[in-house]
């Protein structure tokens, strides 16, 4: 499982902005596809909205990829 941390002053990180930074989707645009794909899990449950707020502690998987533990 890999960690991302969240800047100094953060309290949390959007899904999307987060899928971006860990090269889970190459570009923003397929942020949107890979979501309605309902291939993200926040947590263990389907989640399809980019502007989801992640906060320390909450744990992403991709299918095919890593799971992300926000940190």
């Amino acid at each position: 499982m890999r960690t991302v941390s969240l800047r100094p002053g953060e309290d949390s990180i959007r899904l999307g902005q987060l899928l971006k930074l860990v090269d889970a989707v190459p570009t923003g645009a397929q942020v949107k596809d890979v979501l309605l794909a309902g291939a993200v899990r926040v947590n263990g449950e389907r989640e399809d909205r980019r502007g989801r707020q992640l906060h320390r502690g909450d744990v992403v998987a991709v299918e095919g990829g890593e799971d992300i533990r926000i940190g």
